[in-house]
């Protein structure tokens, strides 16, 4: 498979990997199912939270991941930490490519994440009991990722190297 997919928390670093690996692999379309569902509706996600639903977005997540996995090779694809959560979203992208699970520790990601209002999930009193929940909830099927990278101990030259190896793909830098 010559796919690879970023899975994993809001703020674990599936963006800033997958910009990196789309340098070493010039060749590569770097896809990030959020930014292109923003793209596609005119709006942010927070928008479409609210203007919409949840549920309305995750048809949106689920229908572009269908799309970008009917269309080929040589793609790096960061996709929305709940898009995992769907059985028919994961079945595809565990058989469209090799799925590397970003795992960082909550304080880390709470860290990350807590002056970023773009999130719609963590707009609330508690956004880091929040966070907790949501990863409580999500890591099950996180785990069943081809790969699981602890992030919280390795700088992202690494997490690249790690996946480039793991993939068996050729960087060109």
């Amino acid at each position: 498979m010559s796919n690879i997919i970023l899975i994993g928390m809001p703020a674990s670093g599936k963006t800033t990997i997958g910009k990196l690996l789309s340098e070493k692999l010039p060749d590569y379309i770097l896809i990030d199912t959020d930014a292109l569902i923003e793209k596609t509706q005119g709006m942010s996600i927070s928008n479409i939270f609210k203007q919409f639903s949840e549920d309305y977005f995750r048809k949106l997540e689920h229908d572009t991941i269908q799309t970008i996995c009917s269309s080929g090779d040589k793609k790096i694809i960061s996709i929305g930490g709940g898009a995992f959560e769907n059985p028919d979203n994961r079945a595809a992208l565990l058989k469209f490519g090799t799925t590397f699970y970003l795992k960082s520790d909550i304080d880390i990601l709470y860290y990350r994440i807590s002056q970023d209002k773009t999130r719609p999930l963590l707009q609330n009193e508690n956004p880091k009991q929040t966070l907790l929940n949501l990863l409580q909830k999500r890591e099950d099927n996180f785990k069943k990722a081809h790969y699981t990278i602890d992030t919280n101990q390795i700088d992202t030259e690494e997490i690249v190297r790690f996946i480039l190896n793991a993939s068996n793909i050729k960087s060109s830098n």
